[in-house]
């Protein structure tokens, strides 16, 4: 089968060209695409139709001839600085431009750079690009075969397609008591590749200043230092050094992980920056986006869980193949490069576990982003609540029962499982149980029996899942040799206002308003006179960014903590104005006052002007914290949702009639802010669920490269979600807060699949994997002699 070449998947089809408005310059625009800089250019880049090919010859001469048409960098332009090559944070390789071979359809193969995005279209569709193609491998079984086509001949030495093994857990011990099981299910389970998706693509303004020497990059990113530390690794050679690096990160349209990894098109632009001279702005189109873009999921699943007769779960183990296309470019830290697939043991007391992941090279698209979870978490929680509820139906059981009797007891936390997590704190059952009476489950259970009596299909899915989140323990994690803490800094100014630096980077979750609370609650300065700021290296202090639920953990953690020190120096302050020692002094938020003397006080405002202007002899003067905040452990949100569902037997839809979703993210720092995550984690965990996949066929052609075949939720199919909370505090955290942007949409998705299997299980369906599309359950229906 040819490949196809239509312009979308070539990286044509531009959006329309916005009105530059001259007032949105040097970073103050809002979006990346807002910025416009005097003297701006524009890159467009050619991109290959085919999966896996040969480069013979890039021809650039008629693309020179277009008007407007500045220059056309290719991969052996960039390889004269060795800069064809960048490293991923996964510590992998990845090419900036090819010179040999092309690994996957739509990769970048060239760029040229115009002087409006017009030009630069036209003359990408004038480069001339000779082809010779080679064997396609798209199968990660295929790809491990002894007689597979090794993929990385750029890797010395390598002999097949694996990129890593990782295990977890005890082998011999699972093998034994999985023997020993007088039940043992075994259900093999795939996870589809997908795409964020975020409202917003990818792209940069690079601009190089030669007067200074310094490079400036306005980009869509969620980890602003963690960039610029990758970009003084690519370019330190030729001069850009880390300090000579300033990433801004302006307001982003959503990230979802997809904002984390370094994409050729910024090293592209900030080489072209730096060889004309101008500023060089890259937006992405949509097609571009869902197509090179890096991917998550993709893993292939082998689960087996054991049990005694009356329930009691025994054993749990599980393989798994993850497709991570040509390159490993996920963010996992790296000492895990299956992420935190290891809490596969879910919110159940197993005893003995075993879990391993192969990871392989095919060609596709780099994979093993985080789609709005913390590593793999998303693949390690519908693994196992798959699991437990085909447990429960082959026991003849209730899942709740089954649930109910396996969860790990609350007096048991802090609780180490099996594959070596300690868990902070949790009260599942808690949890399931007001989910259950919240959404009515006795009377659900009922009325299923009478309608499946009169021939209707009627689902009722749990998923009671734990997560795990705030990477990270310095001890355990990094990327690339770089330790996950996080950091703030904050200066109260002498009338008491404030300013609070953070080392995240929000793409929508409401940091601005979460963090000012925090310092507000701490220093009793009101939130509306802290100003937040983030996403700029030359400000803010040294951070990791924001995902995986890291941001509160973290972040908020640091700026509690420098908050505190901030009070500690205030409380000295106000004992020197009035007088007394510091432990006759009584705080409460925004004021000190005096033991048995409330008359007596001085207010934060107070304390601030003095800090400046009559502290107290041989202090300092300012009033001002940093901390680098280094968790001693992750943290373990929870949670328990309950899907009804109904089938239509005529055209095989799923209708998500009710979803109860009771979510656990210890201490909440503002209610609002947690309810507008969690309802868009649960439309984001409905659309994998029901909707979204990406796939290829032999040829390695992608098919749900655009928005007319990559299905997204819309209020249309979005239900009502009905939303609730148990609080169950994390005993280490300052702030005793969990994390919760990405629980439901981990949590979501084996919740809607279980309900729709339960709908299905007396037809003899066992599994269905996601996404559960009208086509696949009215085949299922077909097969079983029951559609209409």
């Amino acid at each position: 089968m040819a490949p196809r070449t239509s312009p979308e998947i070539c990286g044509m089809g531009h959006s329309m060209k916005r009105k530059e408005d001259p007032r949105f310059v040097r970073g103050q625009g809002r979006y990346v695409d807002d910025i416009a800089l005097p003297g701006m250019v524009f890159m467009d880049i050619v991109r290959s139709p085919f999966a896996h090919a040969k480069l013979k010859k890039i021809d650039p001469a008629r693309a020179m001839k277009v008007p407007g048409v500045l220059a056309v960098i290719t991969g052996e332009t960039l390889a004269k600085f060795n800069l064809h090559w960048m490293p991923t944070l996964m510590s992998d390789t990845q090419m900036v431009l090819p010179t040999e071979k092309v690994m996957y359809q739509a990769q970048e193969v060239a760029a040229v750079i115009a002087t409006d995005r017009y030009a630069a279209a036209d003359g990408v569709e004038a480069v001339e690009v000779d082809y010779e193609p080679l064997p396609v491998v798209v199968d990660p079984f295929k790809a491990l075969a002894p007689d597979a086509p090794v993929l990385r001949t750029d890797k010395k030495g390598k002999t097949d397609n694996r990129i890593f093994h990782w295990e977890a857990g005890d082998r011999q011990g699972a093998d034994a008591e999985l023997a020993r099981s007088e039940v043992v299910v075994k259900q093999d389970l795939y996870i589809p590749r997908i795409h964020v998706a975020s409202i917003e693509t990818c792209g940069c303004v690079a601009d190089f200043d030669k007067a200074q020497g310094k490079l400036t990059v306005y980009m869509t990113t969620q980890a602003p230092h963690a960039i610029r530390t990758v970009f003084a690794l690519v370019a330190g050679h030729v001069g850009l050094s880390e300090e000579r690096i300033r990433i801004v990160s302006p307001d982003i349209g959503g990230g979802f992980g997809g904002k984390v990894p370094v994409y050729p098109g910024y090293v592209i632009a900030v080489a072209a920056s730096v060889v004309l001279g101008k500023p060089v702005k890259w937006i992405e189109d949509r097609m571009e986006n869902l197509q090179a873009d890096s991917f998550a999921r993709d893993y292939h699943i082998t689960a087996e869980l054991g049990a005694q007769r009356d329930g009691t779960m025994t054993a749990l183990r599980i393989k798994t193949i993850a497709d991570h296309g040509y390159t490993d470019a996920a963010a996992n830290p790296s000492k895990f490069p299956a992420g935190m697939f290891s809490i596969c043991t879910g919110s159940y007391e197993l005893q003995h576990a075993f879990a391993e992941v192969d990871g392989v090279y095919t060609n596709k698209p780099p994979g093993g982003i985080a789609y709005r979870c913390s590593f793999r978490v998303t693949e390690a929680v519908h693994a196992i609540e798959r699991m437990t509820d085909i447990l429960a139906h082959d026991l003849g059981m209730d899942p709740a029962e089954l649930r109910l009797k396996n969860f790990i007891p609350p007096e048991k936390f802090p609780y180490r499982s099996a594959l070596g997590w300690e868990y902070d704190s949790g009260d599942y059952a808690a949890a399931l149980r007001k989910a259950m009476d919240r959404i009515g489950y006795a009377a659900l259970r009922k009325e299923q029996i009478e309608r499946r009596a009169r021939g209707e299909l009627m689902g009722i899915g749990i998923s009671s899942f734990t997560e795990i989140v705030g990477a990270g323990p310095s001890k355990q994690f990094d990327i690339l040799g770089i330790k996950m803490f996080d950091s703030c800094e904050i200066r109260v100014h002498p009338t008491g206002k404030a300013i609070a630096r953070f080392g995240t980077k929000s793409q929508g979750q409401g940091h601005e308003t979460t963090y000012a609370q925090i310092v507000a609650e701490e220093l009793g300065i009101p939130a509306a006179h802290v100003q937040v700021e983030e996403g700029d290296t030359d400000t803010a202090p040294y951070g990791l960014g924001t995902y995986a639920s890291r941001s509160t953990p973290t972040a908020g953690a640091a700026g509690a903590i420098a908050a505190r020190r901030i009070r500690d120096k205030a409380r000295k302050i106000a004992a020197h104005l009035l007088e007394v020692s510091e432990e006759d002094l009584v705080w409460e938020p925004g004021k000190f006052s005096v033991k048995g003397a409330p008359q007596r006080s001085k207010t934060i405002q107070d304390v601030a002007l003095a800090a400046y202007t009559n502290h107290p002899p041989g202090m300092e003067a300012g009033l001002e914290a940093v901390s680098y905040y280094d968790p001693p452990n992750l943290t373990f949100p929870f949670g328990s949702y309950i899907c009804v569902v109904d089938i239509d037997r005529g055209t095989g839809e799923v209708k998500i009639r009710r979803f109860v979703a009771v979510d656990d993210c210890g201490n909440i720092i503002n209610p609002m802010i947690v309810d507008g995550q969690i309802h868009g984690g649960l439309t984001m965990g409905m659309a994998p669920a029901l909707l979204e996949e990406i796939s290829y066929d032999e040829d390695g052609n992608i098919q749900g490269g655009s928005f007319m075949d990559y299905l997204l939720p819309t209020a249309m199919e979005t239900p009502s979600w009905e939303t609730d909370k148990t609080i169950t505090p994390s005993p280490h955290h300052p702030l005793g807060a969990k994390g919760v942007g990405e629980s439901a949409t981990v949590g979501a998705p084996p919740a809607i699949a279980n309900a729709v299997v339960d709908a299905l299980w007396h037809l003899g369906v066992r599994n269905i994997d996601i996404p559960i599309t009208p086509e696949k359950v009215w085949r299922l229906l077909h097969e079983k002699g029951v559609a209409e």
